[in-house]
């Protein structure tokens, strides 16, 4: 980029500020100030009048504008006590200079930096159902039959009211579009799923089962997106609509159904997974929402399961290793799972129906079991794997997979869900109905 070095005035609310064309280029082609430039970096001013120096006026906040233009001179970001944090994140969204903001806050996501940011109390009544994370930092949390969606600051916007419907899932579709699944009410012919928009809670498409050419209620369940824009959700209708819905993301409209087979539960799936490499769908059905735990994937074009576990007749350790969560590892041509002592353990995907090769760290887990332990869940993120246990998530790299470190904090209960994205981990507890946001703290400028 061949940028000049003329220097720029710019008159804040009647403060003026003076920098350079270099300095102001940094806030990038689709901020406030990329229409300043032509295509070549050069001002548009100056090409039009050459000798001038006439300031550019900005009818806004003048405190916020001199943190805003220190942090585009000098990559760090320097929040003095006289503005408030509410009031430049407003700034920089008028500027175009969110992700700016948002870089020099916290850096790039990684489970051995991270640092407890702060925790929010929530206000719903309640144990928590789940937590997700929005792509852009922010994110929702489901209690009973309310959603609570935060933005990157933070803010929560109103919330979502399914009348008493208990939520099963979340999901975003993008940052402005929530998309919900709910029991069905017996006798109100209502339930399913539905879209929500993030900033007003309200409904925006309700998603239907088609079975025999008509609509049928249904209990929607876990939730699953594919990068081709479709969406997955286990469904339970009142007749034989059991089984796995999928639906085209931008029309709202059903494309498929995978129906159950007996004896394999689908509709009752506590987890569902997009694999890119494979084109398949996990689904999961673990313990103890079933007596028994089911794996499997579902290649939608051939209409079949592919691959498929079951510990049904495998005999149980006397620590009765039951399987509470399952997350592929497509790499590692395996399924992790882990059980209620934090036992990993690993399914070989090129087998049918093998057993699992459990790693147990039982034994490496202090102090007293929570009154009402949370099942443990797992997530998989830049090739590090998360795991959550009553209080803490331990954090594995590596081939053979080595506990790094963990995350704890000293109050709010077990954790019964989190989640990782927009560069935050978010973790709900179930007793002091709090989520607490783990930050990576951002590199040094040097």
């Amino acid at each position: 980029m061949g940028i000049q070095k003329d220097t720029v005035k710019f008159n804040v609310g009647g403060r003026i500020f003076q920098t350079t064309a270099t300095t102001i280029a940094n806030a990038g082609r689709d901020s406030f100030f990329g229409a300043l430039f032509d295509d070549n970096w050069d001002l548009r001013q100056q090409q039009q009048q050459p000798n001038s120096r006439q300031e550019f006026f900005i009818d806004r906040n003048p405190d916020c504008f001199a943190v805003l233009l220190d942090l585009l001179r000098t990559g760090d970001l320097y929040i003095p006590s006289n503005v408030p944090e509410r009031l430049l994140y407003r700034e920089a969204m008028f500027y175009g200079l969110t992700d700016h903001v948002r870089s020099a806050k916290w850096g790039p996501f990684d489970g051995n930096r991270l640092k407890l940011s702060r925790s929010v109390t929530g206000r719903a009544p309640g144990d928590g159902t789940a937590i997700r994370a929005g792509p852009d930092g922010g994110c929702c949390v489901a209690h009973g039959s309310m959603v609570h969606v935060f933005d990157w600051m933070l803010e929560e916007h109103p919330p979502i009211n399914l009348d008493y419907q208990r939520v099963n899932d979340i999901g975003w579709i993008n940052a402005e579009n929530v998309l919900i699944s709910a029991c069905e009410r017996l006798g109100k012919g209502d339930g399913g799923m539905g879209l929500f928009s993030s900033s007003t809670g309200d409904l925006r498409h309700k998603f239907n089962v088609v079975h025999d050419d008509q609509i049928k209620s249904f209990t929607a369940g876990a939730l699953g997106f594919s990068p081709d824009y479709k969406i997955f959700a286990s469904c339970k209708g009142r007749s034989n609509e059991y089984g796995i819905g999928v639906w085209d993301q931008v029309t709202g409209k059903q494309m498929d159904f995978f129906y159950e087979s007996p004896g394999w539960y689908l509709g009752d799936a506590d987890k569902l997974q997009w694999l890119n490499g494979s084109n398949c769908l996990l689904v999961a059905t673990l313990f103890p929402r079933k007596d028994n735990c089911y794996i499997s994937l579902l290649d939608f074009r051939e209409k079949r399961m592919v691959w498929s576990w079951s510990d049904i007749g495998a005999p149980l350790t006397i620590d009765e290793k039951r399987v509470r969560d399952a997350i592929a590892m497509e790499e590692c041509n395996s399924i992790c799972v882990v059980n209620e002592y934090d036992d990993l353990g690993f399914i070989d995907l090129r087998i049918n129906g093998g057993s699992v090769r459990w790693s147990s760290r039982s034994r490496l887990l202090k102090g007293k079991l929570p009154d009402e332990p949370c099942y443990p869940k797992l997530a998989l993120h830049n090739g590090q794997l998360f795991s959550s246990m009553n209080d803490c998530i331990s954090v594995f790299c590596g081939p053979d997979w080595v506990l790094t470190s963990r995350l704890r904090r000293s109050y709010g209960g077990s954790i019964c869900n989190f989640s990782i994205g927009g560069d935050r981990l978010f973790a709900l507890h179930s007793e002091e109905n709090v989520f607490d946001v783990w930050e990576t703290p951002p590199l040094p400028v040097i």
